[in-house]
């Protein structure tokens, strides 16, 4: 089985909307894909659309419905990949819509500090990108690269440019990460830290982070990730095992925006069916004619 538990849409950052991204992964070979964009379930329904649609193509392809959540702490943005949760439960629906309603404000303090710095990017440009998604770096970065300030969405992701810290960042209100875990497990989710040793976008996750944070309930770690190097895979495995947390791997697909294919990097299909079995808000959706993966 291919698992690919990390991809986004233009409901949030992707390039591919969540119909395409539904059949493109059916294209690719893959068994499971889940949909995770930024703060937000509102790709969910064309998703599950598209999957109906697909007739016997989607015969092999299970859907698992999820979110990537920003969070903060000790000063540093962080990313946590929910799946499975009851998108309608007040308390974390309430949360996702006030990170996603400071998204616009703070990509124009973004635009504000890059134009001090003498780019001569705009909102305009900066939302035609964006379209219909939840407005975010990537989008910026990707107006960056348009007007060849830098030659690629990565490298915009730097301190002299968008990295947490970076000259042009800017914060959001951000949920506090023990407060996650807590919200999503209450609409009955599972929560894995997404990419915590990604070094290129800024400061690496403490292990003492992790272990808290395990303690308070997160079920797993993204390891096998394209921002990790061999080295980072190996240690963060290590601590997994050690704290008695599931180890994921995914592509954090992104369409054209970002180099990472669909199918990249994988889950162990042990993993994800204890991520199953732990999830009570959601269940996983089979294309037609198909049963759940698991």
């Amino acid at each position: 089985m291919r698992i690919d538990l990390h991809t986004h849409s233009t409901a949030s950052d992707g390039t591919d909307t969540p119909a395409e991204l539904v059949r493109n992964a059916a294209a690719a070979g893959l068994d499971v894909v889940a949909l995770t964009d930024h703060d937000t379930t509102r790709g969910y329904a064309e998703a599950k659309k598209a999957l109906s649609e697909l007739g016997e193509l989607s015969k092999g392809l299970t859907l698992v419905t999820g979110a990537e959540l920003s969070f903060k702490l000790n000063g540093m943005g962080l990313h946590m990949l929910a799946y499975l949760f009851d998108p309608e439960e007040p308390e974390l629906a309430r949360e996702c819509e006030l990170v996603r309603d400071d998204r616009v404000p703070r990509a124009k303090a973004m635009i504000e500090k890059l134009q001090g710095l003498g780019v001569p990017v705009t909102w305009e440009q900066v939302a035609r990108i964006a379209g219909d998604g939840s407005v975010g770096r990537p989008h910026i970065a990707e107006a960056l690269v348009e007007l060849g300030v830098v030659p690629t969405v990565s490298d915009a992701f730097t301190a002299e440019w968008l990295a947490d810290g970076g000259r042009a960042y800017a914060d959001k209100h951000e949920l506090d990460p023990f407060d996650a875990i807590r919200l999503v497990k209450a609409a009955g989710g599972v929560t894995v830290l997404a990419h915590p040793g990604a070094s290129k976008r800024g400061k690496v996750v403490p292990e003492s982070v992790i272990a808290d944070l395990g303690a308070a309930g997160l079920d797993g770690i993204e390891v096998d990730h394209m921002d990790h190097t061999p080295e980072t895979r190996a240690r963060l495995r290590a601590l997994a095992g050690d704290l008695d947390l599931l180890v994921t791997g995914s592509s954090d697909y992104h369409g054209t925006r970002k180099t990472c294919v669909l199918g990249e990097f994988t889950t162990d299909p042990e993993i994800y069916g204890e991520i199953t079995r732990r999830a009570t808000g959601a269940f996983p959706v089979p294309g037609a004619g198909g049963r759940p993966a698991a």
